[in-house]
């Protein structure tokens, strides 16, 4: 499990990493999420980051009709997003690779004779 304080600064950008795929709509990338080993994260955390995103106009919505039921809102990155996650991809590796340096994260190097 992964502890919330670590997921919220990644939620943003693994939320527009799903959606460079293919446009989708809430529940799909909570599923999505859980899929990718990120655990149970709660529509009601997904919702209002994808409005946030919206609003900031890293994502666009709009609705589609549903065979199982009511329209639902999908979502779409725009480029803006598209820009946003390389950043956080970047942002991303570099703090990889610096918590990889960190004593007891680095993995064993084997000695060459």
């Amino acid at each position: 499990m992964i502890p919330s304080q670590m997921l919220k600064g990644v939620l943003q950008g693994s939320v527009l990493a799903i959606l460079s795929q293919r446009e989708t709509y809430g529940y799909e990338i909570v599923q999505a999420l859980e899929a990718y080993g990120f655990g149970t994260i709660s529509e009601g955390t997904v919702y209002p980051l994808l409005l946030r995103l919206e609003k900031g106009g890293l994502i666009q919505a709009r609705f589609r009709d549903s065979a199982l039921g009511p329209r639902r809102k999908y979502y779409a990155l725009t480029e803006q997003g598209r820009e946003e996650l390389a950043q956080f991809h970047a942002s991303f590796q570099a703090m990889a690779a610096a918590v990889a340096q960190l004593p007891g994260f680095a993995p064993e190097k084997e000695e060459t004779p």
